[in-house]
């Protein structure tokens, strides 16, 4: 849960910018995308793999 304290001071556009901020740095709504539908365990599994292959590539690439 987030909690943005808001002061008498603060207006409630500065207390929206900060949830907001909050929301981005916590990665929350990246979590939300991720569990609107179900991936079966193997395709994890394999987009996990393509990924390590794409970042192995690149990353010899550069060496060379």
């Amino acid at each position: 849960m987030i909690i943005v304290k808001i002061n008498k001071d603060k207006n409630i556009e500065k207390a929206l910018k900060d949830y907001k901020s909050k929301i981005i740095k916590t990665r929350q709504m990246s979590k939300l995308v991720n569990l609107k539908e179900f991936v079966k365990p193997s395709v994890k599994k394999r987009n996990v793999l393509s990924k390590a292959k794409h970042v192995q590539k690149n990353f010899k690439s550069n060496r060379d």
